[in-house]
């Protein structure tokens, strides 16, 4: 999956992973995950998630790290504010108000980037990934975080062989995974139910979400 691909589909519109609202898990668990404090929260592969207004509105500082300019042009136009554009290389960076997004590619994110970073949230970048590039993306996150940083990890897992993304990740991969760098608890997984957007888009029974609490050593 090479850059194309992503800047073909946020062309097209074909954007069957945004959720066009705030996560459920996240609604339910972030709480637990970041306590009573408002660090800053880095959201890789982000899109233009809800999530992150919502994450903002409780007083995070939030950097999104997204590929698509439309996704990031939108992302601001869609909740309503203007952002201030600063063009420049490896990133163009879209700011408001404590959110900013950094259009461009993620492995392209440095530590110094991030290194006031207390927080990941992951909903869509691991299970955007095809199986070959899912570990260089865990190693080059774990290589810019700072030690200590908790992430909140949203998995999809399916047994039906359909054209990701979203891709399919087991629980054993995360382990396999993250291991070796992290403390992984796993919170929960759920079966979604027929009438779930993606359950029924791609004709899928059994299709399961989980959801894992990971903290970089």
């Amino acid at each position: 999956m090479d850059h194309e691909f992503w800047h073909e589909r946020w062309a097209k519109k074909e954007i069957g992973f945004h959720e066009g609202t705030v996560n459920q898990y996240l609604y339910d668990h972030w709480p637990e995950l970041a306590g009573d404090g408002t660090g800053a929260v880095f959201v890789p592969l982000c899109g233009k998630a809800h999530d992150m207004w919502w994450l903002h509105d409780r007083g995070h500082p939030v950097i999104g790290v997204e590929l698509s300019e439309v996704a990031c042009k939108d992302f601001f136009e869609e909740g309503g504010e203007k952002a201030k554009v600063h063009p420049g290389e490896p990133f163009i960076t879209f700011k408001h108000d404590g959110l900013e997004l950094w259009c461009g590619d993620f492995f392209q994110i440095v530590p110094d980037d991030l290194k006031h970073v207390k927080l990941v949230y992951d909903r869509a970048a691991l299970i955007a990934l095809p199986p070959h590039m899912r570990k260089d993306y865990v190693d080059h996150l774990t290589a810019v975080i700072p030690d200590g940083t908790r992430i909140l990890l949203i998995t999809l897992d399916y047994d039906t062989v359909i054209k990701g993304p979203p891709f399919n990740v087991s629980d054993d991969e995360v382990r396999e995974l993250y291991s070796d760098d992290y403390e992984i608890e796993h919170i929960l997984t759920n079966t979604l139910a027929k009438d779930h957007p993606f359950t029924k888009r791609k004709g899928l029974a059994g299709a399961t979400e989980s959801v894992f609490r990971l903290r970089k050593r």
